[in-house]
């Protein structure tokens, strides 16, 4: 098998409208089965038929997968933009036909921002995985975190960071049991979870209300990118930021991470004021 092999079976996939899971899927079966080959059957297979194993899964067919708004591609959307984004969510609150899925809505995407979720994950979270009392600011138990290496899901605690924990107070206290009951957390208006379909259609459908230009537009993975990123800026550690994502490396953690232009200026101007504030014993930054 050679990398054109490759090519021509993702391309395929992707002619056939296939989804980039499905082909990040198809890759992922030729590099596990190759790192197999080449760690059990290299020796024979070489000795055998004079042929020294080469994985057919190079960089440029292995980014096939990528989908259109990649990290690679495309900027998450500023701090700016997310909290623009928040205002017009709870001015919508007052005047929603339904003030239960409206009010529902802005705490969802306000966890999936805050506390970096992945769509499934929380659609999958349930009332009792909200924890006040654990930790300083109240954890989520995120049970069913995506696993990798076909590890299976991957259970962590999310710190409700950033009023997080004030939202689904309220939340719970007073939008929740206006809907079925159920434990389900973000219920949809039969007590069911959402789909994570229904709620990357969600966002879609209230930044369309919301009237902005089609490039000022994200989806919800763009929030969990916007909150490594934004966490990154303000000086979170990495492997911190790591853990709560649940990735696997930090490699994987770096990929969400796209400092604004002015990133570089910005942490060299914090690194100047500290050290001056060290020398004099001055704050500099007031």
């Amino acid at each position: 098998m050679t990398p054109e092999d490759i090519d021509r079976v993702v391309g395929d996939l992707a002619v056939q409208g296939r989804k980039t899971s499905t082909r990040r899927e198809y890759v992922q079966i030729f590099k596990g089965f190759h790192r197999f080959l080449q760690a059990r059957k290299a020796a024979e297979i070489e000795a055998a038929f004079g042929v020294r194993l080469v994985c057919p899964v190079d960089e440029f067919n292995a980014s096939r997968h990528v989908g259109g708004d990649s990290p690679a591609l495309l900027p998450p959307p500023t701090p700016e933009r997310v909290a623009e984004f928040f205002d017009f969510m709870k001015q919508r609150i007052a005047t929603a036909r339904k003030y239960g899925p409206a009010a529902r809505d802005y705490a969802m995407f306000r966890t999936l921002y805050h506390a970096g979720l992945r769509s499934e994950e929380a659609s999958l979270l349930e009332k009792p995985d909200a924890h006040f009392t654990r930790g300083p600011f109240g954890k989520l138990h995120v049970r069913f975190g995506k696993g990798a290496h076909t590890s299976g899901p991957r259970p962590r605690w999310v710190p409700m960071l950033d009023g997080l924990d004030l939202v689904l107070r309220w939340f719970l206290e007073d939008v929740r049991p206006k809907f079925p009951s159920s434990p389900v957390l973000f219920a949809d208006e039969s007590g069911g979870p959402l789909h994570r379909g229904t709620i990357r259609n969600r966002l879609r459908y209230l930044m369309q209300l919301e009237g902005r230009p089609t490039d000022e537009r994200f989806s919800p993975h763009a929030l969990r990118r916007a909150c490594a990123t934004h966490s990154y800026e303000r000086g979170v550690d990495l492997v911190a930021i790591q853990h709560m994502l649940g990735h696997w490396t930090v490699s994987s953690t770096m990929r969400y991470v796209r400092p604004s232009a002015a990133f570089i200026e910005d942490a060299y101007q914090r690194a100047v004021a500290s050290t001056l504030a060290e020398l004099t014993g001055k704050d500099t930054t007031a």
